[in-house]
């Protein structure tokens, strides 16, 4: 359940933006599940072959980006996430994949 992540939307960004492809945005319920999250995501991308070019946030702010060039990650504390809104300021953006 750790690794889990919720609520998790894939955005096809590339009509409205130029410097990436893809956004995903989910939700990590506590501080160890936001880690144990990104580590897992870091983990299957290097399998294949695509590395982690930038690392922002923290478990304890509540929100994690994990930059893999033409793929962002976005994982929020479900407060933060209503904060920030993302879902909605790329609301233009074609939802390619929504998981509750």
């Amino acid at each position: 359940m750790d690794k889990q992540a919720s609520d998790i939307v894939l955005l096809d960004i590339r009509i409205t933006s130029g410097f990436a492809d893809y956004f995903v945005i989910c939700n990590a319920e506590s501080t160890r599940q936001m880690d144990a999250v990104g580590e897992e995501v870091d983990k299957q991308l290097s399998l294949h072959g695509v590395k982690l070019i930038h690392r922002e946030g923290n478990n304890e702010s509540g929100w994690l980006l994990l930059d893999f060039g033409a793929v962002i990650v976005h994982i929020f504390s479900p407060d933060q996430r209503e904060f920030y809104q993302l879902d909605k300021l790329w609301d233009k953006a074609p939802v390619v994949v929504k998981i509750q």
